[in-house]
Formats: C-alpha cells, sequence, structure tokens
C-alpha cells in the first residue's frame, strides 16, 4: 500500500501526461466564448485540470505577490503565529502552521504552511470577516488583497465559460455568486529529503472543495495530479501559465460529467516550494444541485442537494483539528 511504502518509486514511474493548455485570449476579448467554453469543457470532462495562457494577469503582480509571500514566511514563528487561523474565529483567516490543516487527515499530515486572506468585512460569519495582516511587512496587505480582486475578477470569466460550455447562460453561476466565499492563500513547501511516504508531504491526496480554483505556482514544481486510469502524473510550471481546476461543486452541477480531480504536493526539489491558489465558491447559503442540461429521465439527478456553506464547513471541520473542540 503507498500509505506503507516510498512514494519516490511512483513518482519516478509516473508519465508526464500533457495537461491542456488553452488559450483564453478569445476569451477574454470576447471574440470567441463559446469555442474556448468548449474546450474548457473537453478539459473538464477529461481530465479535470488544464493550464490557461494569454489571460491577461499582471506578471508584475505575480511577482510582487511571491515576493511578499517569501517576506511573509521568513518572518519569526512568534510573529506568524500572532495571526493564527486559530483566532480568526468563524472568519477561518489567517497563519496555518506546519501540520495545522491536513486536507487527507485519515492518511497524511501536510507538511505546508499557509496564510490565507478573503474580502476584507468588519461583520463575522462563517468565511467572512476581517483579515489579519502582519504590522511588520508594509504594503503586504495592499499587495496581497489586489491579488485576491483580480483573481476574482479572473475567475468570474472561467466560470462564465463553464457555464456556456454545459449549454446554460454564461450568467447562470452568477446568481449563486452574489458574495461568494472566496480564499486567497500564499503557500510554502519545504523540501522534504530521504523516504517520502504517504504518511507526510507536502498536501495529501484529495479534491477541491469549491467551485473553481486558480493556481500560480513558481519554478520548483512538485504538484502531482491522478490521471484518470489511476496513475500520478506531474503537473510541471509553465512560465506565463496559471493552473485551473474544478472542485466538488462543479462535480455536482454536472451531475459528474464534470469530475473533481485527486491531487497532491509532494516537493523532492531540494529547495523551498511556493504556490498562490486562488479558490472560489458559492454564496454561503446557495443551493448546489444538478443543473438541467446534466440531467433526464435516463439519467436522473445523482446527488441530493445542498448548501455550498454547510459542504464546505464540514469539509474544513475534517482538515482543522482545532475546529473538532468548537
Amino acid at each position: 500500500m503507498i500509505a506503507e511504502a516510498s512514494v519516490e518509486a511512483e513518482l519516478r514511474a509516473a508519465e508526464l501526461e500533457e495537461i491542456p493548455i488553452i488559450d483564453v485570449a478569445p476569451l477574454i476579448d470576447g471574440s470567441d466564448v463559446t469555442g474556448i467554453a468548449h474546450q474548457i469543457g473537453r478539459a473538464c470532462r477529461e481530465v479535470g485540470f488544464f493550464y490557461i495562457v494569454n489571460h491577461g494577469f499582471d506578471p508584475r503582480l505575480v511577482s510582487e505577490t511571491y515576493r511578499r509571500a517569501r517576506e511573509f514566511f521568513e518572518l519569526p514563528v512568534g510573529e506568524k503565529e500572532k495571526l493564527s487561523i486559530v483566532h480568526s474565529g468563524l472568519t477561518l483567516r489567517g497563519y496555518i502552521p506546519f501540520f495545522g490543516e491536513n486536507v487527507d487527515p485519515n492518511h497524511t499530515r501536510d507538511l505546508k504552511e499557509c496564510f490565507d486572506l478573503g474580502c476584507h468585512e468588519t461583520e463575522v460569519s462563517p468565511f467572512f470577516g476581517p483579515n489579519l495582516m502582519p504590522e511588520a511587512l508594509p504594503g503586504f496587505k495592499t499587495t496581497v488583497e489586489r491579488y485576491h480582486d483580480a483573481m476574482l475578477l479572473l475567475a468570474k470569466e472561467l466560470i462564465a465559460a463553464i457555464a456556456v460550455s454545459l449549454e446554460l447562460p454564461a450568467d447562470y453561476f452568477e446568481r449563486l455568486q452574489r458574495k461568494p466565499i472566496t480564499i486567497q492563500r500564499l503557500q510554502h513547501f519545504p523540501p522534504q529529503e530521504g523516504t517520502i511516504t504517504k504518511d507526510e508531504m507536502g498536501i495529501g491526496a484529495h479534491t477541491d472543495y469549491g467551485f473553481l480554483t486558480i493556481l500560480s505556482q513558481d519554478s520548483v514544481g512538485g504538484l502531482q495530479v491522478k490521471s484518470r486510469d489511476g496513475r500520478w502524473v506531474n503537473a510541471p510550471p509553465i512560465e506565463g501559465s496559471l493552473i485551473i481546476n474544478i472542485g466538488d461543486l462543479v462535480q455536482t452541477f454536472t451531475n459528474d460529467r464534470y469530475m473533481s480531480t485527486l491531487h497532491r504536493v509532494v516537493n523532492t526539489s531540494g529547495i523551498k516550494r511556493y504556490s498562490i491558489p486562488f479558490f472560489i465558491d458559492l454564496d454561503f447559503d446557495a443551493e448546489v444541485s444538478v443543473v438541467p442540461t446534466c440531467q433526464s429521465e435516463s439519467n436522473p439527478a445523482r446527488y441530493l442537494a445542498y448548501t455550498c456553506g454547510e459542504h464546505k464547513y464540514g469539509r474544513f471541520v475534517d482538515s482543522y483539528a482545532h475546529l473538532q473542540t468548537l
């Protein structure tokens, strides 16, 4: 079993499968929304992951955000702990130490540290409220919140394309995202040496909880995606690209036409790895149910309706030990 054996041989044996690379310029400028939507739909059916290029996201903002991430993670542990997610209550933002979040808690401890933020608000409710920011880093708040806001705009373009790919109106999901749950995350993965097992790795195998993830990764690599035939394959960095993957909500909406794909991170590079994922879901109380174009008399809905917040908070309780004591 993988849990008992080294993953090194498994990684060496993994063939590099080509995850689709989609030029989304015609989507962003509106010249061929339908054509790009069809490409995105095919990627969601066959892989659940795809790269996008010519997306228009400012590379200077990306570079600046990585610089801010490195500055933050280099702070003394005591300074980072002052911003611990444990202190944020239901807002669930701030610093997450090594092994503080474990997305496959029955099998793997996650060797990563993170910093989470979202839309800054004064009123506190699950996944909403004030961001916790390091006072020792001038300019940090401005940079990471700009990154979050720019990612939100890009995410809405991609979500509209997913709707079109399902033969739905482009604004179909917009009505469920008036005030969506969003998480902008900074991540740091130290290198692992020696024998690496399933017991401890950068991030254990998991699907993403929400609707869509937009990932920027540095040049180090380490992201692994599970192929439809059960093999772990590399998703290497491609300069200027972003990696997109769909989450559990999309799998429900599409009645398993589009599948939320298992993935993990193993950093065997010998150097530190940084990445910047952006997660977008729906409104907390939004209903998640199979869309009309993905069900029929011969293909009935396989899922009962549930709310976005109920699903996401349940997954967080499974992943965060401190929530299990509340």
